[in-house]
């Protein structure tokens, strides 16, 4: 069910705090134990603690707020926002807030779609991990330790400074964390050659409940299997990611077809969802749908395929004619560039000589209000299915919709290889996401029943039992604003996200997090393993 707009829609103005009494109360204790007795952290150096008495807070709280639903004047704050800028420093984090009973929260982008980052049901302190952003590249082995507050942009940026045939299979927006999204899975334009984010890491640094620093050896391989697609925030904060790059050429093809429905698109989709999982794993096809007004001026439907070739125009071409002749590539549709410059392609739609370093401070300049779903396709869905959805989308105000391709590598990596389980036999992702720009609650309401509408509508279409992508976090899948849901109560969503994989994901979290700490809406509660 969605949330009442009335809960979500009051007057927009200054953002207020919800202040614990036991915060308040211990507000001095707390920043002593901060200061304290590790040596770790010095009141003469850089301020790392922002309460909500200091001039920081504000700006720090509103630098990566990607999603103006969680700024309204009755939604919970941070208490405290500290800003570590180095790993004792998370532990000691860590530490003081756990003796202290304060939950804490973990940032890297800002993008979680239910910002669970930047609000919840019970007093919080946010841990900001924009201070660690560092990326070090090593060529010679083709792996990367990349910080958890480092953007996916900066991730590129520095891989492609190094080397022109080297890359990374992960997102397209260049503002997402690196943080949550590798945490999460993390799909791409490179997700068919070479799987998600989370199956090319090798390493990682995680804090535990303790305060103590755990590479892969130290937190053991289940947990490593665990925070690789499971939602890392469950079982600690991690604040770095070692990565395994992957081979790219050094010149690769983009392109855009768009197609209207009076111009066959319908049949086009029909097509793509019969091939686009089954193409050469050097090529990826999505699919971006938009209002449309048609030559009489009446509502209609675009359909965008957007595409990377990892290899040339003369080497595509052929390969589209046999495969997906009646999408019409031409020439004219395609330009060539690096892997770096497909990276800005699809982040922008258009690829600009030097502006790679834009990818360095990538700025987002219009928050807007944001409510995703998702679905996992693992049937095809006919012509006059499709006809329908097209009916159901142009009702009210339309939102995104996105179709992303599977197959390939994604295919051939068994579904307990990770906790991401939707491998063999899955055709596409969807997204569909609401968004606006005015604090209106016509014009949420008016946003939220397009969305419910049309994910009431694929239920007869998406997977069975339905399945969603955890990076697609949807609060409406069932929530836990209480922190005492158990593993049969909390496997409303946890099937929905992780499918068997749940039961796994619950009993390493009894294993590293057994009095369940780190929590959230819609945490991985522990589940003590069932023994003869």
């Amino acid at each position: 069910m969605f949330p009442p707009v009335s809960l979500i829609l009051v007057l927009f103005c200054f953002p207020s705090i919800v202040v614990s009494k036991a915060v308040h109360d211990h507000h001095e204790s707390f920043e002593n134990c901060l200061w304290n007795k590790s040596g770790c952290l010095s009141k003469q150096q850089r301020p790392i603690l922002h309460s909500i008495f200091s001039e920081s807070y504000w700006p720090i709280l509103l630098s990566t707020m990607r999603n103006l639903r969680f700024n309204f004047t009755n939604t919970r704050k941070p208490f405290y926002i500290i800003t570590p800028e180095n790993y004792d420093q998370v532990k000691r984090a860590v530490v003081c807030t756990k003796k202290y009973n304060i939950e804490i929260r973990t940032r890297s982008g800002g993008h979680d779609y239910e910002g669970q980052s930047l609000t919840g049901p019970r007093p919080f302190v946010l841990l900001d991990l924009q201070n660690l952003r560092k990326v070090d590249v090593n060529v010679k082995d083709q792996t990367a330790w990349v910080q958890a507050g480092a953007t996916l942009g900066e991730l590129y940026y520095y891989i492609a400074q190094k080397s022109k045939t080297l890359g990374f299979p992960a997102g397209v927006c260049p503002t997402v964390g690196v943080g949550g999204h590798i945490s999460g899975g993390g799909q791409g334009t490179l997700s068919r050659k070479y799987g998600l984010a989370a199956d090319n890491v090798v390493d990682a640094l995680i804090v535990d409940v303790k305060g103590r620093l755990l590479d892969k050896k130290k937190m053991g391989k289940d947990v490593f299997w665990a925070i690789r697609g499971g939602g890392a925030a469950n079982f600690g904060v991690v604040v770095a990611w070692k990565i395994k790059l992957v081979k790219v050429p050094q010149k690769v093809t983009v392109f855009t077809v768009r197609n209207s429905l009076e111009e066959g698109a319908t049949q086009l989709v029909a097509n793509w969802q019969k091939i686009a999982y089954r193409l050469p794993e050097d090529l990826f096809i999505r699919l971006h749908f938009g209002p449309y007004k048609n030559k009489k001026g009446d509502a209609s439907m675009l359909i965008a395929f957007r595409g990377l070739y990892l290899g040339t125009v003369r080497q595509l071409l052929p390969v589209m004619k046999k495969q997906f002749p009646e999408m019409g590539l031409k020439d004219s549709h395609c330009q060539e560039t690096t892997w770096i410059g497909s990276v800005l392609y699809f982040a922008k739609g258009v690829i600009k000589e030097n502006s790679t370093k834009e990818l360095l401070n990538w700025k987002e300049t219009n928050p807007v209000f944001q409510k995703p779903k998702s679905d996992i396709m693992t049937k095809l869905m006919p012509e006059s299915a499709l006809t329908k959805l097209w009916r159901v989308y142009l009702k009210g105000i339309p939102g995104v919709l996105i179709m992303t391709p599977y197959g390939g590598k994604m295919s051939s990596i068994p579904e307990h290889a990770t906790p991401f389980p939707h491998r063999a036999g899955t055709l596409f992702s969807i997204l569909y996401l609401s968004d606006w720009n005015r604090t209106s609650m016509e014009v949420a309401k008016e946003k939220y029943g397009w969305l419910q509408g049309i994910y009431k509508f694929m239920g007869d279409y998406a997977s069975k039992p339905r399945t969603s992508y955890l990076n697609y976090k949807d609060l409406d899948l069932g929530k836990d604003y209480e922190g005492i849901a158990n593993y049969t109560q909390a496997s409303t969503w946890g099937q929905m996200y992780f499918k068997s994989n749940f039961k796994k994901l619950a009993e390493v979290k009894y294993r590293f997090d057994p009095e369940n700490y780190f929590k959230n809406e819609q945490s991985i509660p522990p589940l003590e393993p069932y023994s003869d």
